[in-house]
């Protein structure tokens, strides 16, 4: 597993790394049982505080991602699998939305505004 950042990116450094992360799990680059690096190794290859990392892998342990287990680090949870499969739904999406012509950012506008509209309905 790569996790990637950017320095320059306006984005704090653990959302770009729990991005990263949640990134190769939809891409099925990680699946579910598989263990993250070692939150110190992540620390040194990126050159980022080690709490840093464990700020990432909290939010992942938030999100339902990875479980944090003592003695075993982080471990990717099912949530991986479903995320996969969404990414299946997402890229089918994108195609088709292209297709029809709506520009990336108008899609991404539709899919906060009908995420929120949602939240806002369930609660």
């Amino acid at each position: 597993m790569l996790v990637r950042i950017n320095p320059e990116s306006d984005a704090p450094l653990f959302a770009q790394i729990a991005a990263s992360v949640r990134a190769d799990a939809a891409a099925g680059r990680v699946r579910p049982g598989d263990r993250l690096p070692a939150a110190r190794d992540i620390a040194a290859a990126l050159g980022v505080n080690v709490h840093t990392v464990l700020h990432a892998y909290q939010d992942l342990r938030d999100e339902g991602l990875v479980e944090l287990r003592r003695g075993r680090g982080a471990v990717v949870t099912e949530q991986a699998s479903t995320l996969e499969s969404l990414h299946h739904d997402i890229h089918d999406l994108v195609a088709r939305a292209r297709a029809a012509g709506l520009a990336s950012d108008a899609l991404a506008a539709l899919v906060k505004e009908i995420a929120a509209h949602d939240d806002r309905t369930t609660r």
